[in-house]
C-alpha cells in the first residue's frame, strides 16, 4: 500500500511538472529576438507554453489579457534558451570514474545506439549549466567510427521521456584523420596510412551494405544496425561528422556526397582553410572549443578566438559548441569571445540560439523569440554573453518556469553563512 501511494505521489509531481504552463507578461525589458534583432523596452506574452505576443511596444500588451500575471522587466535582458548543440551532458557525471560515463559503446560501428535512452535527468551537472542560460542540449555517443544517434533534450524533466525534445536528430561519425603524426609515441607513417585505409575501406563497404539494405522493402532477416541508417539515406535523419584538418573536411563532405546526403561538419579546426570549398557544397558548421590553442605553431595566437568571425564574413552557416558535459555552461562566455573578436553581438547570440536551431533542424520552435514558437526563454540582469556581468534571474522551458538552484549555489551560501561573509 506505501509503495502504491509513493508510486502516486510521484507521477503527481511529474504530472504537475508537465501542467505548469504559466501565463504571463514581461513588461519593459531589452528583448534580444535571438536572430540578430535587438528590441529596446519591449514587451512579451507567454501563454500554454507558447509566445503568443512580441513588440516594442511595452504597456499594449498588458490589458489584452486581464488573466496574465505582469512582470516588470525594465532594465532586465530577455534572451531565449541557449542551445549546446554538440555534448556529453547526460551521459556522463565524473570524468575521472568509468563508473558515471556512458556515452561509448564498444566495437566501430553502432548506428544503432540511442543516447536518449542513457540520459540522466538527475545529473547534479545539468542544473549547473542551465543556471547559465543553456536550456536545452543535444546529447551525443561516442566511441568508435559510426557512434550511434543523438537527441536534442531539453535540461528539465522527470525522465528521458519528460526530457526529450527532438528524439534521434541524427547521426555521428568520426572521420578517420588522414593526417600523419611523427611523434615519438606514434607508429611508423607506412602503419598509419595502413591503418586509414583499413578503415576507409570498412566504412564506405558499410554505408553501401545499409544503404543496399534500405533499398529492400522486406529484408528476411532483421539488421538493426542496417535499419537504423535508414532515415539518414531518406533525409530524415542528419549527418555529422567530426572533421578537424583541411584533407578530412574535404574527404568526408565528398564521401557524404556519394550517398546523396550533405553533412554537418563537427570541430572544423581548419574550417578557415577550405572557406570556398564549404561554401560551394552548402556545409554547416559545429564550430567547437573557441577558448582554446591553436592547433598549428604558425597559427595566430588568437585563431580559435577569431574563427567565428572568419566564417561569418565567410557567408558559413556554423553555431557554437564545447565538447564535454559540465563545460557547457561556458558556452555563452565562448559566444562572447567570438563577439569581440568581429562577430557582431546579436549574431554572436545567434550562434547559440537560432543558428543552432537551424542546423539541429528545430528552428520552426526552437530558437528565437517569436511568435507562435516556444516559450524557452529566460531573464538576465547582465549581458548573458558577458562573464562578469552575466546574472541569470529565471528561466522558462515550454512555458513551465525551471528552478535554478544548483548544488554549487547551495554550497557557496553554506560557506559563506559558516564564515559570515556578506554576499
Amino acid at each position: 500500500m506505501k509503495k502504491s501511494l509513493l508510486i502516486f505521489a510521484l507521477s503527481m509531481v511529474n504530472y504537475a511538472y508537465a501542467q505548469q504552463k504559466e501565463n504571463i507578461i514581461f513588461a519593459g525589458a531589452t528583448i534580444h529576438i535571438g536572430n540578430g534583432e535587438l528590441i529596446e523596452n519591449g514587451t512579451i506574452h507567454i501563454k500554454n507554453g507558447i509566445i503568443v505576443a512580441i513588440d516594442n511596444e511595452p504597456s499594449a500588451n498588458a490589458t489584452i489579457d486581464p488573466t496574465a500575471i505582469v512582470v516588470n522587466a525594465k532594465g532586465k535582458h530577455i534572451y531565449p534558451g541557449l542551445i549546446a548543440p554538440y555534448s556529453r551532458l547526460g551521459l556522463e557525471e565524473v570524468e575521472a570514474v568509468r563508473a558515471t560515463l556512458d556515452y561509448r559503446e564498444v566495437g566501430e560501428l553502432n548506428p544503432n545506439v540511442r543516447a536518449l535512452i542513457s540520459y540522466n535527468t538527475d545529473s547534479k551537472l545539468i542544473p549547473t549549466v542551465r543556471s547559465n542560460g543553456v536550456l536545452t542540449a543535444m546529447t551525443v555517443p561516442e566511441g568508435g567510427i559510426v557512434t550511434g544517434s543523438s537527441s536534442l533534450m531539453k535540461l528539465a524533466g522527470w525522465n528521458w521521456e519528460d526530457a526529450v525534445y527532438k528524439a534521434d536528430v541524427g547521426i555521428h561519425l568520426n572521420w578517420p584523420t588522414m593526417r600523419i603524426y611523427s611523434a615519438s609515441w606514434a607508429p611508423s607513417a607506412e602503419d598509419q596510412k595502413s591503418n586509414t585505409e583499413k578503415r576507409f575501406i570498412e566504412l564506405r563497404k558499410f554505408f553501401n551494405q545499409a544503404k543496399a539494405y534500405n533499398e529492400i522493402s522486406r529484408p528476411l532477416v532483421k539488421n538493426l544496425k542496417f535499419a537504423a541508417m535508414q532515415d539518414l539515406f531518406s533525409g530524415k535523419k542528419k549527418l555529422f561528422i567530426a572533421a578537424d584538418y583541411s584533407k578530412d573536411i574535404i574527404a568526408a563532405v565528398n564521401f557524404s556526397k556519394e550517398f546523396g546526403i550533405t553533412p554537418i561538419i563537427v570541430g572544423a579546426r581548419d574550417a578557415h582553410l577550405v572557406l570556398n570549398f564549404l561554401k560551394e557544397n552548402n556545409i554547416a558548421i559545429i564550430l567547437e572549443n573557441a577558448h582554446s590553442l591553436p592547433s598549428r605553431e604558425d597559427d595566430d595566437i588568437d585563431l580559435p578566438y577569431k574563427k567565428a568571425a572568419i566564417l561569418y564574413n565567410a557567408g558559413i552557416k556554423y553555431c557554437m559548441a564545447i565538447n564535454g558535459s559540465w563545460q557547457q555552461r561556458n558556452l555563452p562566455f565562448e559566444a562572447g569571445t567570438t563577439a569581440a573578436y568581429g562577430v557582431p553581438r546579436e549574431m554572436a547570440l545567434r550562434s547559440v540560439t537560432l543558428s543552432a536551431a537551424e542546423i539541429l533542424g528545430v528552428a520552426d520552435n526552437l530558437g528565437s523569440l517569436t511568435k507562435g514558437k516556444d516559450a524557452t526563454l529566460l531573464i538576465s540582469t547582465g549581458d548573458l554573453l558577458d562573464m562578469k556581468s552575466s546574472s541569470v534571474e529565471r528561466a522558462w522551458i515550454q512555458g513551465s518556469e525551471i528552478k535554478l538552484k544548483n548544488s554549487q549555489n547551495e554550497l557557496n551560501e553554506k560557506y559563506l553563512k559558516k564564515y559570515g561573509i556578506d554576499q
